[in-house]
């Protein structure tokens, strides 16, 4: 993924300083050991001809040093910080109450933020002090310096035996250290990438993230994607051509950073957050992909999202067991009762034996039982619904007509096994296939309440305990989803099997539109049309967010079928969100169709 790289740093740093320049720190709160929350006060800002540009503003500024996860953004959250506050926390506030900020840079291409402050010290006297964040993995940090380069104090503090590179520690020289010799990238020549890049003995995106600060993996196998060529491809194997072509697009990339080109934007592998970025991913074009005006506002969307989605993958983990072992052992029932409804397919051979006993058994004569105590005894005769000869094996210590009665029985028997198990498989299919319309209801989940409802599905249906106290404990309050279609018709969607027949058999009328995606599990939808006939759009948005809300999301492309509600029945007896319809029209929906939706709350926008 890019995480902080260069970049998103250089975005960050014009977004923050265009909108955090002349703000005054209100508070300062230390809420985790790594973590400093901010509050900034910025004035309101006139031209020269007295015009208001910018209105008076509060904003809260995250800064998070924690080794896995290094942070910077503008946030809305409040978070409780301990009664106590911790030493650092304690001294910023003494030093920068009221301090205001001059300017916010980044040094280089460096991940590091420079937060340039203004004040006066006890005695009056103007100071110049810096807060500098380094957003750099496990060696992220947050140091408070003053206007000599001297620390003041940092929230990590490092020292000779935890970094033979550099000391992070009150009253030593504040510098940032160049371990790994890197290029700053605004200042590369085209005899820099000649003389350096150009013979390193490995692939073209290895050469570029290890020669030039603040550039990921990513962002370097991204410039080759531009160039048309493969970052895993030797940069030795390159021609003249290819080269040139990689020169010219990081030199358009460097431009855009110089110039603030960004386009922040996040990336999506399904519904999780695969990356995102401050400049346009080419190599992500067949992602989804949600774009943002501020890089802060990305990062910040992109790491709640993640989270959001991990806790309730989190949450749901243990339902998820359920299912998967109540699937596999209806699966594994399903091909017992299978094999054994193949084993009565002989049931109508012994039926014919039986008759067959009884018209030529006359002609059969039994051995005497001392002769032989065992001895083979078979009827040979024509079958009369073949005309083919027959041998029919004959026990000899029974009478002609107790043969044709033994396979008589025989017949009968194995026709109540066809007829019970033919019911088993019915019930085994129905309820295989309901537990993988509760496993699709889970990949939908979005929060709390969608995971409440759907225990609550698995335990009326047996398959988990109901831990509720009360025994008809009123669920948490979830709604359906509720679209609308880019020409303003309404959509809805069942997130679960007991939403899925609410809106079927309540919400809807008989001329609204049912889709569902064809043969295999996912949500109904609902096209509200009343007595209209919806335009072909409506049809093919509200088709779009079936194949989006089925097992099959993840295919572009998914039959749907579709009819009219009036045409949808539920059958007597059936599971929670079974239908049967006997007509109905079908159409293939491309699920990046649902982008032209509208969603009508903010539960919605979550899946958009």
């Amino acid at each position: 993924a890019m995480a902080f790289d260069g970049t998103v740093v250089s975005a960050l740093t014009h977004g923050l300083n265009t909108k955090l320049i002349h703000g005054h720190i209100r508070k300062i709160a230390q809420p985790e050991p790594d973590e400093l929350l901010i509050s900034i006060q910025t004035p309101a800002d006139k031209d020269d001809m007295g015009n208001l540009i910018r209105e008076r503003a509060n904003y809260k500024l995250k800064l998070s040093a924690n080794a896995s996860l290094p942070l910077v953004y503008l946030t809305s959250e409040s978070k409780t910080s301990p009664l106590t506050a911790p030493n650092f926390c304690m001294l910023l506030r003494k030093h920068l109450t009221g301090a205001r900020i001059d300017n916010i840079e980044q040094i280089g291409l460096e991940r590091v933020i420079s937060i340039h402050l203004y004040n006066h010290n006890e005695l009056g006297d103007e100071v110049h002090p810096r807060l500098n964040i380094e957003i750099m993995g496990k060696h992220s940090n947050i140091i408070f310096i003053d206007e000599n380069d001297h620390i003041i104090d940092s929230i990590k503090h490092v020292n000779g035996l935890t970094s033979s590179v550099r000391e992070v520690l009150p009253g030593r020289d504040y510098f940032i250290p160049n371990t790994l010799d890197k290029i700053d990238p605004f200042e590369v020549t085209t005899e820099v990438w000649n003389d350096l890049v150009f013979h390193k003995p490995t692939t073209v995106a290895k050469a570029m993230s290890t020669s030039f600060i603040g550039f990921s993996q990513s962002l370097s196998h991204e410039l080759a994607y531009r160039a048309s060529l493969d970052g895993d491809a030797s940069f030795a194997s390159l021609n003249g051509n290819e080269r040139s072509a990689l020169m010219d697009e990081f030199r358009t990339l460097m431009d855009d950073i110089k110039f603030h080109n960004f386009s922040p934007a996040i990336y999506f592998d399904g519904e999780m957050p695969k990356d995102f970025s401050a400049v346009k991913m080419k190599m992500y074009e067949a992602c989804k992909s949600q774009n943002f005006n501020s890089i802060s506002e990305a990062v910040e969307t992109y790491y709640i999202e993640k989270d959001r989605l991990t806790r309730i993958h989190a949450k749901s983990a243990d339902l998820l067991t359920s299912i998967k072992t109540h699937r596999d052992r209806c699966a594994k029932k399903l091909d017992l009762l299978t094999k054994q409804l193949r084993d009565t397919e002989k049931k109508d051979k012994y039926k014919i034996y039986g008759e067959l006993i009884t018209t030529y058994g006359y002609s059969l004569t039994l051995p005497a039982p001392e002769s032989d105590p065992n001895p083979p005894v078979k009827l040979r005769c024509t079958n009369h619904y073949d005309g083919k000869e027959v041998e029919i094996p004959i026990d000899p210590t029974l009478s002609v007509a107790d043969n044709a009665n033994r396979y008589f029985e025989k017949y009968n028997k194995q026709k109540r096994t066809y007829a019970a198990v033919t019911e088993q498989i019915e019930d085994a299919e129905n309820e295989l296939e309901h537990l993988e319309s509760i496993l699709t209801e889970l990949d939908i989940a979005r929060t709390e309440e969608d995971l409440v409802a759907i225990r609550a599905e698995l335990a009326d249906s047996g398959y988990i305990k109901n831990t509720s106290s009360k025994k008809n404990k009123k669920l948490p309050k979830s709604s359906p989803l509720h679209f609308i279609s880019s020409d303003g018709y309404d959509i809805y969607v069942g997130k679960n099997n007991y939403q899925n027949e609410d809106i079927t058999f309540h919400l809807a009328t008989g001329n609204d539109w049912w889709f569902h995606a064809k043969q295999m599990p996912g949500s109904h939808v609902i096209l509200k049309s009343g007595d209209a006939e919806p335009s072909d759009s409506a049809f093919e948005e509200a088709a779009a967010l079936a194949a989006y809300f089925s097992k099959g999301r993840s295919a572009e492309k998914v039959e749907i079928d579709y009819i009219q509600k009036k045409h949808v029945k539920k059958p007597a007896g059936g599971k929670p969100g079974f239908v049967v319809y006997y007509t109905n029209f079908s159409m293939m929906a491309n699920t990046n169709d649902i982008s032209k939706v509208t969603p009508a709350g903010e539960e919605e926008k979550l899946f958009l």
